[in-house]
């Protein structure tokens, strides 16, 4: 049997996720013994200037034994994420507009304290 006979053996069932530059791997594995575990692949992209590029993965094995803690620790840690600061994705990569919150807060302060903005109020009597 070849490595890829093997490997094809090997994979149960998968599922993909694609996320920007990061790609996320979901695979059911079976065990020499018969048994099944699961698989998550992060596997990243990264340009290098010359225009090529190369992945970096990183895995992890999960086992039927730790399936509940697992997902029990991963649903409250996304529960308190969702609760403190909602669904809305906040960050430069995902919003154009983004400013940081501390040049927001600098920039207002400095608008207060001048009594001037970068705004011009034009009318078109004015064109």
């Amino acid at each position: 049997m070849s490595d890829k006979d093997l490997l094809e053996k090997d994979e149960i069932f998968s599922k993909v996720l694609r996320a920007g530059r990061r790609t996320y791997f979901f695979d059911v594995r079976a065990t020499k013994a018969g048994d099944y575990y699961l698989t998550v692949t992060e596997s990243k992209k990264f340009t290098h200037d010359d225009g090529s590029y190369h992945y970096k993965k990183h895995k992890i094995y999960l086992y039927k034994e730790d399936f509940d803690a697992f997902k029990n620790i991963l649903d409250e840690m996304t529960d308190f994420i969702i609760n403190e600061k909602g669904e809305e994705v906040i960050s430069e990569r995902h919003q154009k507009d983004f400013k940081k919150e501390e040049a927001f807060e600098v920039e207002e302060r400095e608008l207060s304290a001048t009594g001037t903005s970068d705004f011009t109020d034009i009318s078109f009597e004015d064109i």
